[in-house]
């Protein structure tokens, strides 16, 4: 009796952190999402361009990148809230990592000194929203 007890239990406090995981994990890319979506904004009324190889980015696509790579994220926690030893240490050194080089295209592309910097904040700020939204519900 006892050992089917402590099953149930655990797999209930595994569901509650899972969940508590993802609705944190949703919330923080939501919030990510309005965040760089006014940074390019801002940037916009300031007098940046956000043209990129002559091509305007238009400032859904911020929105939506930040979802998409934010989601993926997420989706990497997951996997190593269930296979890694440490999943918050892993998660956080791994997303720094890959945060460091999604700022590589940014410093190269075919844009304005003023459009990259602004790229590069956008990066940054949706990384210092979902990276600890994210990593604080991991176990250590």
């Amino acid at each position: 009796m006892s050992v089917t007890a402590n099953t149930a239990t655990t797999n209930t406090a595994a569901a509650t952190s899972t969940k508590s995981l993802v609705v944190g994990g949703l919330t923080a890319t939501a919030i990510a999402a309005v965040a760089t979506t006014a940074v390019a904004g801002l940037g916009k009324l300031a007098g940046n361009s956000l043209a990129v190889n002559g091509a305007p980015i238009q400032l859904s696509g911020f929105a939506m990148l930040t979802v998409v790579f934010s989601g993926l994220g997420l989706i990497l926690a997951l996997v190593l809230a269930r296979k890694a030893r440490s999943p918050r240490t892993a998660f956080v050194r791994t997303t720094l990592v890959l945060t460091a080089l999604s700022l590589v295209p940014d410093l190269v592309v075919d844009a304005a000194v003023s459009t990259r910097l602004l790229l590069i904040v956008a990066h940054l700020v949706a990384a210092a929203i979902v990276i600890p939204a994210i990593a604080r519900r991991l176990h250590v």
